[in-house]
C-alpha cells in the first residue's frame, strides 16, 4: 500500500473549501500538491471548480470574455444590501469592462514608470527611520513594527491622507479584506461592514476637502481620480470614494503578506538567505522568489458567462471557478522543484499578481516596495532571529502573518 498516495487521494477527495481543517491554514501546499495530481479541476461540494494547475489559472486568467470577474451575483447571496456588497461590487477588482476598463486607465496614469521611480527615495527613507526605531530596542514585531508601516505610510502618501489621519487604515483593510474568506462568520462580516461604513464617511469628508483644494494630479492620486482623464467618463462619487478604499486594501494586505512571508522565509531556509547576503545584487529575484513561494494572495474567483472547458472539464455558463494561485505557482509542470526557495529562479513566471486584464497594477509598487524592505532590512539585521513562533492570519485567501516576533542582532 502507497500511503502517501492513499493519503494525497484523501486530501484531494474531501477538499472543501467552505469547511478547511485547521492544519490547511498552517500549510496549505500539501493539499494543493495532492489536489493538482489526483483532482485538479476538483468540483466542489457547494458548486463550482477549484483549479490548482499553472496552466489551467493561466487560461482562465487570459479569457476574460469566457470567465467574469463581476460578483454581484455570487456576493448577493453572501453580503446582502450591505456596504460590503457596494464596495466589493464597485471597486476595479470585481468588475467587467467598459467599467473596469475605465477605472484601471485612470489609475494607471498614476502608477507609470516615472511616479513609481519618484517613490524610491521617501521609500528609502521610511525604511530607514522604522529599521532605526526597531534597533532602539533591540527586538521587534516584523510586522506591526516594519512590513505593515510600509504599504500604509506609501498608500497615505498616494491618496495625500494626512499623516495624523492614518492611524484607522490597516484596521479598516484588514477588516474588509477579512470578509472576502470563503467562509464568512456574522462577526467578520459585521467588522468588514463596520469598517467600509466608517472608510466611507472618512473618504467623504477627505473627498470634499481636495475637491476644494486640489493637490498635484501628478503625486496625489485622489485629485487624479476626482479630476479625470480628458476623453474618459469621470467616476461618480461612490465609484470614487470605492476605488480609494480598494487602492488601499489592495496595496496594503499583499504587501505586508510579501514582507513578512519573505522575512520567515528566509529564516526558514538559511541557505538562501546566505546566499542574498554574500550577493545583494540578487534582490530583484529573491523578491520574485518570495511571490512565488508564498503567494500573499492565494485565491482568485471568476464565473463562467458561457459553457467552456477547463482541464478537460466542461463548465456550464454560472459556475463559480475558484484559481488557486498559491497552488498554481507551484507547479511542477511550470517551475522546476517548485517546493524550494531558490532566490536566483529563472525563469520565474510567477501568478502572485494574477494575469490578463485584471493583473495587479501597482505590481510595480509591490516589487519596489518589497526590495526596498527587505534588501535593507537584511543588510542592518543580518543575524535576525525568531524570539516566538509566527502567528498567522488565519485566512485561506490572503496568507501572511499577524505578528512576527524577532530579536534583531547586532
Amino acid at each position: 500500500m502507497d500511503t502517501d498516495t492513499d493519503n494525497a487521494r484523501h486530501l484531494a477527495d474531501s477538499f472543501d473549501l467552505q469547511n478547511l481543517p485547521a492544519a490547511f491554514y498552517a500549510d496549505p501546499y500539501p493539499t494543493y500538491r495532492a489536489l493538482r495530481r489526483h483532482c485538479p479541476v476538483k468540483r466542489l461540494p457547494g458548486g463550482g471548480v477549484f483549479l490548482t494547475r499553472y496552466a489551467d489559472v493561466v487560461a482562465v486568467y487570459k479569457d476574460a470574455a469566457s470567465f467574469s470577474s463581476d460578483k454581484k451575483t455570487e456576493f448577493g447571496p453572501k453580503f446582502g444590501a450591505s456596504p460590503l456588497y457596494a464596495h466589493h461590487t464597485t471597486s476595479l477588482v470585481f468588475n467587467d469592462p467598459p467599467r473596469h476598463t475605465r477605472v484601471r486607465r485612470l489609475l494607471n496614469g498614476a502608477l507609470n514608470p516615472r511616479a513609481i521611480a519618484a517613490m524610491q527615495d521617501p521609500l528609502i527613507h521610511l525604511v530607514d527611520r522604522l529599521l532605526d526605531r526597531m534597533a532602539e530596542k533591540g527586538q521587534a514585531d516584523l510586522i506591526e513594527d516594519f512590513a505593515a508601516a510600509i504599504p500604509i505610510e506609501i498608500i497615505g502618501n498616494l491618496l495625500d491622507v494626512p499623516n495624523e489621519e492614518r492611524s484607522p487604515l490597516r484596521a479598516w483593510s484588514l477588516a474588509i479584506l477579512g470578509a472576502l474568506e470563503p467562509v464568512t462568520s456574522a462577526e467578520r462580516a459585521e467588522a468588514g461592514n463596520r469598517a467600509v461604513r466608517e472608510f466611507s464617511a472618512y473618504l467623504d469628508g477627505l473627498v470634499a476637502r481636495r475637491r476644494a483644494r486640489p493637490g498635484n494630479p501628478e503625486k496625489d492620486v485622489l485629485t487624479r481620480l476626482i479630476q479625470g482623464e480628458a476623453g474618459l467618463e469621470g467616476l461618480s462619487h461612490d465609484e470614487l470614494v470605492q476605488n480609494c478604499i480598494f487602492i488601499l486594501n489592495a496595496g496594503h494586505e499583499t504587501t505586508t503578506n510579501l514582507i513578512g512571508n519573505g522575512l520567515v522565509a528566509l529564516l526558514e531556509n538559511p541557505w538562501e538567505k546566505a546566499r542574498l547576503l554574500a550577493a545583494p545584487d540578487l534582490i530583484k529575484p529573491a523578491v520574485e522568489e518570495c511571490l512565488r513561494y508564498e503567494s500573499s494572495n492565494q485565491l482568485g474567483n471568476r464565473m463562467t458567462t458561457r459553457e467552456v472547458e477547463v482541464g478537460g472539464e466542461r463548465l456550464g455558463p454560472g459556475t463559480p471557478v475558484h484559481l488557486c494561485i498559491g497552488g498554481a505557482n507551484r507547479d511542477p509542470a511550470e517551475f522546476v522543484d517548485p517546493e524550494r526557495l531558490d532566490i536566483a529562479r529563472t525563469p520565474n513566471r510567477h501568478l502572485a499578481f494574477g494575469a490578463g486584464i485584471h493583473q495587479c497594477l501597482g505590481l510595480s509598487l509591490a516589487r519596489l516596495e518589497g526590495q526596498v524592505a527587505i534588501g535593507r532590512f537584511l543588510a542592518r539585521f543580518p543575524r535576525y532571529e525568531l524570539t516566538a513562533k509566527p502567528v498567522r492570519g488565519g485566512r485561506a485567501r490572503f496568507r501572511g502573518f499577524l505578528k512576527v516576533p524577532a530579536r534583531l542582532g547586532a
